[in-house]
C-alpha cells in the first residue's frame, strides 16, 4: 500500500506531495519553508529517500535543495534544467526507487518548461498516481510563456504534445496530481475543480479534445499577464535557495514606523481591509494576510524593496513571514502588532477612506459630477462586462500609472474587494480622496449601473 499526502498553498495556487510506502517516501515540488515537509514525513514515520523536482519554477522559490540537505535524501532535478548546485540529473524513463514494490518512473512532458518532468508513482509495475507539475494540469495545462518569447509557439505546441503522450501510457483510473492550478498564474486557464484522473481529462482537457493547431491558438489566446515577480523565481532557483530563517523580525515602534516610511520602503499592514479602511498609518499599504498576499505583494513592489509588517497578532506576522518567504521575500526589515494607535505618534491620527457597495456607487453618479470610477481588474476579466465609463488599470500596473487615474473621487472596484483594497491604499498613500467598494462585481447590474460587454453593448 502507498500513501499520498497534499501540502497545500493557496496563497500561491500550488500543491506539494509527500508519497511513499511504510518506511521511505519522496517529496514532489516542495516549497521554500521545508519544516511542514518534514512534519508530515514524521507523522507517517517514513524517511525521505529522494526530493524530486517536475521543473525549474517561475512562481516560488523551491525548497527542494534545503529538504535535501537536511534529510540526507536525494536531489532529482530534470536532467535538462542548467543548475549551479549538485543534483541528481533525471531524465525520460529513469526509475526511481521509493519502498518495497513503489517506485516513481521519470515521463519527459516538456511544454511548461524544455525540461519538464513528470512522475508516474507505480505500485509493483502499475501505475496509479502521476505528479504532473505543470504539465498536464486539472482542466487545463501550465502555461508556456515563462521561459523565453521565442520558444512559446514551440512550448505550446509541446504541452499538447506531453499530455497525449500521459494520456496514451496511463490508465483512465490513474489519478493526475499536479502542482500548478489552484489559483496559481503558472496555469494556462482557470482550472475546474480540486481533483482529477486521465479518465476525466480525456472528456474535458483541450489537449485531449483538440487538434494541436486548434490548441495552440487557444492557449495562446487565453494568457494573462505574468507576476513581475516571476522573472526572480527561475535564477533563484537555478542558483541554489539559501535556507530561510522565519524567526520573529525585529519589532518597530511608531518612530520606526514612520522613518522607514520617510525613507521611501514598503510598510504593509496585513489587517482585513475593513479595518484597514477605519484607520491606518498614512503612507502604509494594505495586502491582507489572508488573500493573495505573496502574489500580489511580491507583484506590485519594486524588487528588493524592504518591507515593514503591521498585525493584529504575533501569529499574523509568522503566516505572512512564512508566505513571502516562498516568493524569495526573507527577511521583513521590521514588524509591529496590536493596536494600530500605536503605530503612531501620539500627536498624529489615523488615517481612514470609507468602503462601499455597488449601489452606494450608483447613488454617487446620480447626485455627483466629481466620481472616477477605476476598475483594477486584469484586463481578461472585462471580458464578461465593465462599468460604462470606468477607467480600466490593471491593480498590478496601478502603482506605475497613478497619474493616469483623473480628478476626482476614486471609486475603485474589482470582483470582490480584496485588490480594490489595495489599490486603495496605494491611492490613499498619494493623496488621492477614494472610496473602496468592497462588493461581488456581479451586483453592479443589480444596482442599476450600466454594464458593457466586450463590444460596448449593454447587457
Amino acid at each position: 500500500m502507498f500513501f499520498v499526502d497534499t501540502l497545500e498553498f493557496e496563497g500561491l495556487g500550488n500543491r506539494s506531495y509527500l508519497a511513499g510506502g511504510a518506511r521511505a517516501a519522496v517529496a514532489v515540488d516542495p516549497p521554500r519553508d521545508v519544516d511542514q515537509v518534514l512534519a508530515a514525513a514524521a507523522r507517517r514515520g517514513v524517511r525521505l529517500v529522494a526530493v524530486l523536482e517536475t521543473h525549474l519554477h517561475n512562481d516560488y522559490v523551491s525548497g527542494g535543495l534545503e529538504l535535501a540537505r537536511l534529510s540526507g535524501a536525494r536531489h532529482l532535478v530534470p536532467a535538462g534544467a542548467a543548475v549551479s548546485f549538485e543534483r541528481v540529473p533525471v531524465a525520460d524513463g529513469d526509475t526511481v526507487p521509493v519502498d518495497e514494490g513503489l517506485a516513481l518512473r521519470a515521463v519527459a512532458t516538456p511544454g511548461h518548461t524544455p525540461h519538464h518532468l513528470s512522475y508516474v508513482l507505480e505500485e509493483n509495475g502499475q501505475a496509479s498516481v502521476a505528479f504532473t507539475g505543470g504539465s498536464l494540469l486539472i482542466g487545463t495545462v501550465g502555461r508556456p510563456d515563462l521561459v523565453e518569447p521565442r520558444l512559446t509557439r514551440e512550448l505550446a505546441r509541446a504541452q499538447h504534445d506531453s499530455a497525449r503522450r500521459l494520456a496514451r501510457e496511463l490508465d483512465d483510473a490513474v489519478q493526475v496530481l499536479p502542482t500548478h492550478g489552484f489559483g496559481s498564474f503558472c496555469s494556462g486557464a482557470p482550472a475546474q475543480g480540486g481533483a482529477t484522473t486521465i479518465g476525466a481529462e480525456r472528456r474535458r482537457n483541450s489537449a485531449l479534445t483538440m487538434e494541436a493547431d486548434a490548441f495552440v491558438a487557444e492557449l495562446l489566446a487565453g494568457l494573462d499577464d505574468v507576476p513581475a515577480y516571476y522573472a526572480h523565481m527561475g535564477p533563484l532557483n537555478a542558483a541554489g535557495p539559501a535556507p530561510v530563517d522565519l524567526t520573529p523580525p525585529r519589532p518597530a515602534d511608531a518612530a520606526a514606523i514612520a522613518a522607514r516610511l520617510a525613507a521611501g520602503e514598503w510598510v504593509v499592514d496585513l489587517r482585513h481591509r475593513a479595518a484597514f479602511a477605519a484607520g491606518h498609518v498614512a503612507g502604509s499599504f494594505n495586502f491582507e494576510g489572508d488573500g493573495k498576499l505573496a502574489t500580489y505583494l511580491a507583484w506590485l513592489i519594486p524588487w528588493g524593496k524592504p518591507v515593514t509588517l503591521l498585525a493584529e497578532s504575533p501569529e499574523q506576522i509568522a503566516a505572512a513571514q512564512r508566505e513571502l518567504v516562498r516568493v524569495g521575500i526573507d527577511r521583513p526589515a521590521a514588524a509591529a502588532t496590536g493596536d494600530p494607535h500605536t503605530w503612531v505618534h501620539e500627536q498624529e491620527r489615523l488615517c481612514s477612506f470609507p468602503r462601499a457597495r455597488f449601489a452606494d456607487l450608483a447613488e454617487a453618479r446620480r447626485h455627483r459630477d466629481d466620481v472616477v470610477v477605476l476598475d483594477v481588474r486584469r484586463t481578461s476579466e472585462r471580458g464578461a462586462g465593465f462599468v460604462a465609463g470606468a477607467v480600466h488599470i490593471p491593480l498590478h500596473q496601478l502603482r506605475d500609472r497613478l497619474a493616469e487615474v483623473p480628478e476626482g473621487v476614486v471609486w475603485v472596484h474589482c470582483s470582490a474587494g480584496m485588490r480594490a483594497a489595495i489599490a486603495a491604499s496605494l491611492l490613499d498613500a498619494v493623496g488621492r480622496e477614494v472610496v473602496a467598494v468592497d462588493d461581488d462585481f456581479a451586483a453592479a447590474a443589480g444596482a442599476g449601473l450600466v454594464l458593457a460587454g466586450p463590444d460596448g453593448t449593454r447587457i
